[in-house]
């Protein structure tokens, strides 16, 4: 970002706004993908390389345009229980974000043409229009979740948005563009991923509860409560686990394919801390310990379907 006049902001304010705690959730997603097309058979690298580089981007738009909008809109003020936000604690000033954020859909948008080319090139335009329809409703999403005049996650629909392009585009997507056909099983374990991505924004939301509700962000905590979003927690680990071993059962070949029964314990732990934790500070580590342990479980089953 260094290439533009972004401000005399320290690197580290920088990383703070980029949150790369969170690329996990990014790199599972489209690592998920990438393995279902090479248990079938197909697997192109640099494809691969452009899809990872991609979602990279975008993941670091939507966490700027994050820190950025939550600060114009109040939900980061300084009774916010979470880490400090780069703009809201004044280590960034909003027009320097601003650059930033289209700085990042800039190199979205250039990385993700390059990725279309090179795995349609001119044969499949049809292919290649709707992949840019859904690279620039992925960008629109990044952007407007809490930024904008109406930011969707203020009316609670950031946990759908979140389903559908962390789980179902993502994974998906990165299996056709592999393999440029599509199999209605793979919707399965993209539901994990999308079902676990979720998950954390529920961490996220369960601490930030008291500061939403007073910036008015009808996060699915404020509007249902804490108890009810534990046990929406507890529904969205079981349901990623469970499409999962319905994917297994669906295809089954080996016990191999069970080896991401490995991750359970680590979506137990979550669980069972964000059910008995009160102090709501207390949960902000679990959002990096499901982040991983969504990574650690694609790359189980990753390596499971493989075997």
């Amino acid at each position: 970002m260094s290439t533009l006049e972004l401000g005399s902001s320290s690197r580290s304010a920088w990383l703070l706004a980029a949150r790369p705690r969170t690329l996990a959730l990014a790199l599972a997603s489209i690592g998920m993908g990438t393995f279902l097309a090479a248990a079938d058979g197909h697997l192109n690298v640099a494809v691969a390389v452009l899809t990872f580089l991609t979602a990279v981007w975008l993941q670091i738009l939507s966490n700027l345009a994050n820190d950025y909008g939550d600060s114009v809109h109040g939900a980061d003020s300084a009774g916010r229980l979470g880490p400090p936000r780069a703009v809201q604690s004044g280590q960034i000033s909003a027009a320097s974000m601003r650059r930033a954020i289209m700085l990042c859909a800039a190199l979205a948008a250039v990385s993700g043409l390059l990725l279309l080319w090179l795995a349609f090139g001119r044969s499949a335009w049809i292919y290649l229009l709707l992949f840019l329809l859904l690279g620039g409703l992925a960008v629109g999403a990044a952007v407007t979740y809490t930024a904008g005049d109406r930011p969707y996650g203020y009316a609670g629909l950031g946990d759908l948005m979140v389903f559908v392009f962390f789980g179902l585009v993502a994974v998906v997507g990165t299996y056709f563009l592999q393999r440029q056909q599509l199999a209605f099983d793979v919707f399965l374990p993209a539901a994990s991923c999308g079902f676990f991505a979720v998950g954390v924004l529920n961490v996220n939301n369960i601490r930030d509860l008291r500061s939403d509700a007073a910036a008015g962000k009808r996060s699915i905590p404020v509007r249902i409560g804490r108890q009810n979003a534990r046990f929406y927690h507890w529904a969205l680990l079981i349901g990623g686990l469970l499409c999962a071993a319905g994917y297994v059962l669906l295809n089954w070949h080996s016990p191999w394919q069970w080896l991401f029964l490995l991750a359970v314990p680590l979506f137990l732990r979550n669980g069972l801390v964000v059910w008995r934790t009160e102090d709501p500070v207390k949960l902000d580590p679990m959002l990096r310990q499901l982040s991983l342990s969504t990574l650690a479980f694609v790359l189980l089953f990753g390596v499971g379907q493989l075997l």
